[in-house]
């Protein structure tokens, strides 16, 4: 099956890309070196093409009932403007995906909703509200968009500068996880004060055939996914199906360190499950940690105690390039997640010593 394509795959190859697959997409990894990228983001500015991310619209009388239902936060406090990170669940209780729920403009003086869930879920997912609106006999239009919006993050300290310069409206007033309709170079995007690097920043949601009239408004470092990786890393950010995958590495919010997504006043699929497991209290929980040995560690290497024993896996490492140090997320049993806790990682046949350190790992926004 070929892979997707952003719409600026050609605008990327020309600039000299280099594309990776993710999500069944065909993706820039970088365009001049992650170090490069990820130092622009930390310290200045750099975009990112995001539009790989789902895209689906939601709309009609329960449309508010719909996305309740199906997700894990409290919808109903969300206003026109405002957005919520939330997770997808199981009726166990299991993470099926992570998102970030926009509420947009009425329509039709009904309530409406973007909402991105991760590269490549976006047909199923799609497919998930779709059932579940037959099944209750809910009132609500359901649309897969996700071909036909880009989505552009711009991130780093300078990020509000640059936006705001190339914007006809005012976007400085917008607080985290605030969003609204700016206008572009006459095109009309959706611009959320949000992003995935621990850094300020808007992602911004354009027309599919806009997407190169955007991107060529921001003259800055492009970056690509490697970056993104180290970046989110550093910033304590979860990965979907790497620091939580429904098949083979299936999760509660609790023990990935999200439970601030649950909101167990309300009705969703998966609520009785997970007000059991808050009880209960979680037997293994994501820790961060950093390495005190030299070595880089990578996911799917062994995390074990100091008596060899192996206790957990890594999720997601890199040698993180603002620290200067490698660092790593990974599930350990309770009694092994006290920030400070001496652990060990093998990498490559050889058992390293870490330290279990709070995320994120550097200050963020």
């Amino acid at each position: 099956m070929p892979l997707q394509t952003p719409p600026l795959r050609g605008i990327h190859d020309e600039r000299g890309a280099k594309f990776t697959e993710f999500g069944g997409w065909d993706m820039p990894v970088e365009f001049d070196s992650i170090q490069a990228e990820h130092e622009a983001v930390r310290d200045a500015v750099g975009i990112f093409d995001v539009s790989h991310m789902g895209q689906i619209h939601v709309t009609g009388p329960d449309a508010t009932t719909l996305m309740q239902r199906l997700t894990s936060n409290d919808v109903t406090r969300l206003g026109v403007g405002d957005s919520q990170y939330a997770v997808l669940t199981d009726e166990d209780g299991i993470i099926v995906d992570d998102t970030v729920i926009y509420r947009l403009p009425d329509e039709d003086d009904e309530p409406t909703y973007l909402f991105v869930p991760n590269a490549g879920t976006d047909e199923e997912t799609h497919e998930r509200w779709i059932n579940y609106r037959n099944e209750f006999d809910l009132e609500a239009t359901v649309d897969n968009r996700t071909d036909e919006y880009a989505m552009f993050a711009v991130q780093g300290p300078d990020a509000t500068e640059l936006v705001a310069a190339v914007a006809d409206e005012s976007v400085t007033d917008l607080n985290r996880f605030q969003a609204m309709t700016a206008t572009i170079d006459g095109v009309e995007c959706w611009t959320a004060r949000t992003g995935y690097t621990g850094e300020d920043g808007f992602e911004l949601i354009a027309p599919w055939e806009d997407a190169e009239r955007i991107w060529s408004q921001f003259e800055c470092q492009p970056c690509g996914l490697g970056a993104r990786d180290t970046l989110r890393i550093e910033a304590g950010l979860l990965l979907s199906g790497q620091d939580f995958d429904h098949e083979s590495n299936p999760r509660t919010p609790y023990e990935a360190g999200i439970g601030f997504t649950v909101a167990l006043d309300t009705e969703f699929v998966g609520r009785d499950a997970l007000e059991r497991a808050r009880e209960d209290g979680s037997e293994e929980e994501l820790v961060g940690f950093q390495l005190i040995d030299r070595g880089v560690p990578r996911h799917g290497y062994d995390i074990t105690n100091t008596d060899d024993r192996v206790i957990g896996t890594v999720t997601s490492g890199t040698m993180s390039p603002t620290l200067d140090r490698p660092i790593g997320l990974g599930y350990v049993p309770s009694e092994y997640a006290e920030p400070g806790t001496t652990l060990q990682v093998v990498v490559r046949g050889r058992s390293k010593k870490a330290r279990v350190e709070p995320t994120p790992f550097i200050d963020t926004v």
